[in-house]
C-alpha cells in the first residue's frame, strides 16, 4: 500500500512544479507588455495625420453621400418660399380688410413654413418618429420661455379677425388711452389722449404728443373699449351752477333752450343712427335726439346738467362752447331775481337756550 502512494505523491509534486513554471511565464509575459516602449517623436506625428486624415476622409464621405438629402431639403424650403410668395397676395386680394387679410397670410405662411421645415429635416434625419418627437420637446420649451410674444401673436390675430379696433380708432386698453397710430404683430402704437388723472397732466380729451407702445397680450388679457369703431359718438355732459333760491323750472328750461340752440341740430342725425342701432338689440332703444338737462340737488344749490351727443374728437371744443354760451345767458338781465348764481357758502343759525333760534348780534356778548 505505501509502495503504491508514493509515485503517486511524485507525479503530483511534478505536475506543481510544471504549472508553478507556467504561472511563472505568463508573469514574464504580463510584466514585458506592461514595459512601455518608447517611440520615435516623428513615428507619433506620422500616426495622429494618418488618423485625422481618415477622420476627415470619413467626414467628406458622409457629406457626399448627405448631398442628395441636402439637395431635396434645400428644394422643399425653396418650394415653400414661393408658395408664400405667391399666396400672400393673393389672400390680401381676396380679404375685404387688410387687417383680416394680413391675419390669414400669416397664418398660412406660418403652417407652409412649419410643414416645409419639418418635411426638410425629416428627408435629412431620416426618421420621421425621432423627428417629430424632438420637434415636440422643442415646441414645448419653445412655448414656454416665448409666453409673451406668442400671446402678443394671439391677440394681434384676435383683433385682425374680430376688429376690436383699427388704425385711426380711439380706444383705451388698460391705462393706455389714445388714437390708433399703427397695428403690428406683436405692439400696438398710439398717440396719447389726456384725461383726468393723465400722467401727462392734461386733463382734457385731446393728444398730448406722445406716442405709447403696448403689447398686443392686453388684447387678450385686458378690457378694450373703442370710442369710434362704426359709431364716433358719445354722450357727454355740461353742469351750471345755480343757488338754491333759483326758480329751477325756470332756469331749466332757460338752459335747454340755449344747448338745443347751439347743438341741436348737430345732434338729431348720430341720435337717429343710434337709435336704429338699438333697434334689433334688448336695449332700450329710446334716443333723445335734442338735448336734455336734469337738475341735480347739492349741500348748497343745484346743478342744472346738460346731456347731450357729441363726436368723439369734438367734445372739448362743443363743451367750451356750450358752456360759454350758458353763462353769457344767465348773465341777461331778464333772468335777474329768477336765476341766482351759486357759490359754496354756509349758513350759522345761534339758538338760545330755550332751543328757539335767535337773531344774530353785532357786539360783545350780554353780561
Amino acid at each position: 500500500m505505501i509502495l503504491l502512494l508514493v509515485p503517486s505523491a511524485a507525479q503530483d509534486t511534478d505536475t506543481l512544479a510544471a504549472d508553478t513554471l507556467t504561472a511563472g511565464d505568463a508573469v514574464e509575459d504580463v510584466a514585458a507588455d506592461s514595459v512601455l516602449v518608447p517611440r520615435d517623436a516623428g513615428e507619433v506625428a506620422t500616426q495622429a495625420a494618418t488618423e485625422a486624415q481618415g477622420v476627415l476622409r470619413g467626414m467628406w464621405t458622409g457629406f457626399v453621400a448627405l448631398l442628395p438629402k441636402l439637395a431635396v431639403a434645400v428644394g422643399i424650403l425653396l418650394l415653400v418660399w414661393g408658395l408664400t410668395r405667391l399666396i400672400r397676395p393673393a389672400i390680401k386680394t381676396l380679404a375685404r380688410r387688410f387687417e383680416k387679410g394680413a391675419a390669414v397670410a400669416a397664418l398660412v405662411n406660418t403652417g407652409l413654413w412649419i410643414l416645409g421645415v419639418g418635411a426638410a429635416v425629416s428627408v435629412v434625419a431620416g426618421n420621421l418618429g425621432a423627428l417629430v418627437g424632438s420637434l415636440g420637446l422643442v415646441g414645448l420649451a419653445l412655448s414656454w420661455s416665448l409666453q409673451g410674444p406668442i400671446e402678443s401673436f394671439t391677440g394681434w390675430l384676435l383683433n385682425s379677425f374680430k376688429g376690436y379696433f383699427h388704425e385711426g380708432d380711439r380706444i383705451a386698453v388698460g391705462d393706455v388711452v389714445g388714437d390708433v397710430y399703427r397695428i403690428d404683430v406683436l405692439n400696438t402704437l398710439v398717440w396719447e389722449i389726456g384725461g383726468p388723472g393723465s400722467p401727462s397732466g392734461i386733463e382734457a380729451e385731446q393728444p398730448t404728443g406722445r406716442l405709447i407702445t403696448f403689447p398686443n397680450s392686453e388684447i387678450v388679457s385686458g378690457t378694450v373699449v373703442n370710442y369710434s369703431r362704426d359709431f364716433p359718438f358719445v354722450w357727454d355732459e355740461v353742469a351750471v351752477a345755480v343757488a338754491a333760491e333759483s326758480d329751477l323750472t325756470y332756469a331749466a328750461e332757460v338752459v335747454k333752450r340755449v344747448a338745443v340752440k347751439h347743438i341741436g341740430e348737430a345732434m338729431q342725425g348720430p341720435a337717429r343712427t343710434y337709435a336704429a342701432r338699438l333697434k334689433d338689440t334688448p336695449l332700450d332703444e329710446r334716443v333723445a335726439d335734442t338735448p336734455e338737462v336734469f337738475i341735480t340737488l347739492t349741500d348748497w344749490g343745484a346743478n342744472l346738467v346738460v346731456r347731450y351727443l357729441v363726436e368723439i374728437r369734438s367734445k372739448r371744443r362743443v363743451k367750451t362752447d356750450l358752456g360759454v354760451a350758458l353763462v353769457r345767458e344767465l348773465n341777461e338781465t331778464e333772468h335777474a331775481g329768477k336765476i341766482l348764481a351759486a357759490y359754496p357758502r354756509q349758513q350759522i343759525q345761534l339758538v338760545g337756550p330755550g332751543g328757539e333760534p335767535e337773531p344774530w348780534r353785532m357786539g360783545p356778548a350780554p353780561g
